[in-house]
């Protein structure tokens, strides 16, 4: 069988515009159910998604395969589509996609359509084929550049009698979740990256037609080292002794010679089966990274709503001119108080979302109820012990603690679920797992997260209320500091009412060194990542002019999705930036009698001129730190 006998021209779109990559999906599987591959397209989709939310089938260089085996597929199939201006799609180099190829496969499939299925996965490493693809201008083009292409890779020869004594230096396996597109691109790519160093390697593909070119026992015997780029469980026990590389199969399809010479220099640790009874994720992931990767999945869900919430909060302090110096700004017209509605509600979701998909990612679904209300509650500060009017919000730090323990209780539950009797299935999501969930994350934060930062902010307060009878050069680089350290956390909350409350008394130095240091966090990330563009992700540069206008706002919660990712760098030279601008603002003798506001108060400031030059010194400060410690990206990211 050939590649051309799974798709035909109904099946192909060639510049196709796509706005998502949810929009990409949804129009490559309405092209194989056109095809007439599909007998459920909405459930062959579901899984096409549900496949997506394990990891992104954005392979890099511009390709996605999407694919799904499912018994909504009435036959085997390809689909493909073409966007001249590319999707984003999550893809393990960060690039858009142009090319996608989308794959279904039947329970029941025989082995035969994913031998052709691997066969179009090595034909697109090659980057002529990718563009010659792309550049054509009909479908029945298309198919004719697939067949010639495939005929030059794949001459019809007599089969060569296997090798009995053959010895490699190196060995590999590869293996990916569903074992169609990945394993077999991986392995393509050791073997090119082995040849052109001269390197004799064979590798074995763990696919979902089984395990092909299987290694033998005589040669993982001779082998010096062994590569296991694979992201589920291989067999593992044979390479007892040996050195092996354990690596995610992305790493075998983008950097092979850097795999292939660690392995042929002996940089890998000796394996010990009988100690390493290991999963998929920990072969892959350290702990770090799998922390990371649960973080990041709550980030990336938050962003919008602090990027959309906290510009339309901005909106509204441009247009309100009525109130400027009353806790009332930004509502004081009939427009103003609409956006700013509209955008508080939305930013005041960023921390149930946050904690929600922190938790979905540990857990899955069972794992996001708990989640939102656990971040819910560090937003309203609830606790089982205090009245409320002392409940202090945990902020930040509560809602990453939130998800956390909500997803790693949740993870706890459904393993002591998987006990009980199979005729009680069917309650463990209705009933079970919420409300023990919701339970659970309710009492843990109520008694155990969000009292202690009550006691804190008191703490606190007690601290800058003695800071403030000294020096105020002082009191304003702690205060500036402060708003930087956990961007609406207790921490930040307990400056600004620090500010707030000075405002009685008509000490209006301190509420402008308190805006100053809130002000700082996203202008120094935005002008980070306008100058240093090599430091950050594509997605993260595009923050940049959403972090001016918040900066501007006073909406230091901009700063968050960077702090999250990047704690250790980016947490310091924020705080240190907004510590100096705090300073200076005091040094200066600025005064702002207003709560909020940002730049569009200025006009009310004492000193303005020397607030703006305050805050520009604490943004350049904060920039030029995270210039220095954040390090470049390696090329492709």
């Amino acid at each position: 069988m050939k590649i051309t006998d799974l798709i035909t021209p109904t099946a192909i779109r060639l510049g196709a515009t796509c706005t998502t990559k949810q929009d990409a999906l949804i129009q490559i599987t309405q092209l194989m159910h056109a095809q007439g591959n599909l007998n459920d397209l909405e459930r062959y989709r579901q899984a096409v998604f549900a496949r997506e939310q394990e990891s992104s089938t954005g392979v890099g260089e511009g390709i996605a395969i999407p694919h799904a085996k499912t018994a909504a597929v009435a036959r085997p199939g390809l689909a493909a589509m073409t966007v001249p201006n590319g999707v984003e799609f999550d893809s393990l180099d960060g690039a858009p996609v142009h090319l996608l190829f989308l794959i279904a496969a039947p329970d029941n499939a025989a082995n035969t359509h994913i031998d052709m299925l691997s066969r179009l996965s090595t034909l697109l490493m090659d980057e002529n084929f990718r563009a010659r693809l792309l550049a054509a201008k009909t479908p029945e083009e298309f198919l004719q550049e697939i067949d010639r292409t495939e005929q030059a890779a794949y001459p019809a020869e007599t089969p060569k009698a296997p090798a009995t004594s053959a010895t490699y230096d190196v060995l590999a396996v590869t293996a990916c979740p569903t074992g169609i597109a990945h394993t077999f691109m991986a392995a393509e790519a050791l073997e090119k990256a082995a040849k052109k160093a001269g390197i004799s390697l064979k590798v074995e593909t763990n696919g979902s037609s089984g395990i092909k070119n299987a290694l033998s026992a005589e040669e993982i015997e001779q082998a010096k080292a062994i590569i296991v780029a694979a992201d589920k469980t291989v067999e593992t026990a044979r390479f007892d002794g040996k050195k092996v590389i354990f690596t995610q199969v992305a790493e075998g399809i983008h950097h092979p010679a850097e795999l292939l010479t660690r392995a042929v220099q002996g940089e890998a640790p000796i394996f010990h089966a009988e100690k390493s009874v290991r999963s998929v994720e920990t072969q892959t992931d350290n702990a770090w990274r799998k922390i990371y990767k649960h973080l990041m999945n709550g980030v990336s869900h938050m962003l919008p709503f602090v990027i959309g919430g906290g510009i339309l909060i901005a909106l509204s302090f441009l247009v309100d001119g009525e109130n400027t110096a009353t806790a009332q700004f930004g509502t004081g017209t009939p427009l103003a108080a609409f956006l700013n509605q509209i955008g508080g509600l939305a930013f005041s979701m960023m921390f149930p979302i946050l904690a929600g998909y922190i938790a979905l990612s540990i857990a899955d679904r069972p794992a996001l109820m708990p989640g939102i209300v656990g971040g819910l509650l560090a937003k309203t500060g609830f606790s089982g012990y205090l009245p409320q009017e002392l409940w202090q919000p945990s902020g930040f730090l509560g809602a990453l603690a939130a998800g956390f323990i909500a997803g790693y209780l949740m993870l706890g539950l459904k393993k002591l679920c998987n006990r009980l009797p199979a005729t009680l299935e069917g309650i463990k999501p209705v009933l079970i797992y919420p409300v023990v969930g919701i339970l659970a994350i309710g009492a843990i934060m109520a008694f155990i997260i969000n009292p202690p930062m009550a006691w804190f902010n008191t703490a606190i307060n007690s601290f800058l209320a003695n800071l403030s009878t000294g020096s105020k050069v002082v009191l304003g680089f702690v205060l500036g500091g402060m708003m930087s350290i956990d961007f609406g956390g207790p921490i930040n909350k307990t400056a600004y009412v620090f500010g707030t409350a000075a405002l009685v008394s008509q000490q209006y130095e301190i509420m402008a060194a308190v805006m100053a240091g809130g002000m700082v966090p996203p202008l120094a990330i935005a002008l980070s990542t306008l100058f240093f563009k090599n430091r950050y992700t594509p997605a993260e540069r595009q923050t940049t002019a959403g972090n001016f206008v918040m900066g501007l706002s006073f909406i230091t919660e901009g700063a968050i999705p960077f702090a999250a990712s990047d704690p250790l760098r980016v947490i310091p030279s924020c705080a240190l930036g907004s510590a100096v601008a705090g300073a200076l603002s005091m040094y200066f003798g600025c005064g702002l009698p207003a709560p909020h506001g940002g730049i569009f108060v200025v006009g009310i400031m004492t000193h303005a001129t020397l607030f703006i030059v305050s805050l520009g010194v604490g943004a350049l400060v904060g920039m030029a730190l995270l210039a220095l410690l954040k390090k470049p990206l390696p090329a492709g990211k």
